[in-house]
């Protein structure tokens, strides 16, 4: 019985410690991963020069505000979870520097991995334009003086709004002017009108996002809804700061 008991104990801490071990490769490996990517914006970051328009301008303002937010995100990151989020956090910022580098006329670089928040919200493939409330909205594929703010994708208070060039922020959270006043809901309602097929993939004009969703949506698809960032860090619902 004592032999029985001894290695019942064994087993149990032999159990133990290889959790453990276990959960600090994957406590190490994460935090890699997500410096491996903060780093690289920061590379991007410091390389690119702004060509005095909006377009360049403004992406790189957005990927310096990633940048500020994954190195303060990994300052205080403790676990696999916070290290995710630190990660999910550099890639944005890494795809607004591919939004500057198009905006630029240069090769935007490699596929990024896809981002959690953004599954399944496809992007633009033609060019939109509505009226709402005698102001004139616009939304398209490429940048110009019309559509020079970029949005990676992502989820505004719950509906899928596709990555993009946009003639104004829309979900940001403090506009002023008739766009202020009127509401993202209303102007996204009015640039893709439920014909488009939200729910259930996109129809004309759109690329489905759900096929690159797998890798990161798994990992951390359920996570992203909890983030905090604050202000603009992204424009998603109930994460990024609406």
């Amino acid at each position: 019985m004592a032999l029985l008991t001894l290695a019942v104990v064994g087993a149990y801490w032999t159990i133990r410690k290889q959790s453990a071990q276990r959960q600090e490769r994957e406590l190490a490996d994460a935090e890699a991963e997500a410096r491996r990517w903060y780093e690289r914006l920061g590379g991007q970051v410091l390389n690119l020069s702004d060509d005095g328009s909006v377009a360049v301008r403004q992406a790189l303002a957005d990927a310096g505000e990633r940048y500020t937010a994954a190195g303060a995100q990994l300052a205080r990151a403790r676990t696999v979870t916070q290290f995710r989020l630190a990660r999910e956090t550099a890639i944005e910022g890494l795809m607004y520097v591919r939004a500057a580098r198009t905006a630029l006329g240069l090769d935007p670089g490699p596929p990024l991995p896809p981002l959690a928040a953004a599954h399944g919200a496809g992007e633009l493939r033609q060019t939109r334009q509505v009226e709402v409330d005698g102001q004139t909205f616009r939304a398209g594929p490429h940048p110009g003086p019309d559509t020079p703010y970029y949005y990676p994708g992502g989820r505004v208070e719950g509906r899928p709004v596709p990555a993009g060039w946009y003639s104004q922020p829309i979900w940001k959270p403090a506009l002023g002017g008739a766009a202020g006043a009127l509401g993202a809901m209303v102007i996204f309602n009015a640039l893709f009108p439920p014909v488009y097929g939200y729910g259930a993939g996109y129809g004309q004009g759109f690329a489905d996002g759900l096929e690159h969703g797998g890798e990161v949506g798994g990992d951390v698809g359920g996570d992203v809804g909890a983030m905090d960032f604050g202000g603009d860090f992204g424009g998603f619902d109930g994460g990024f700061g609406i």
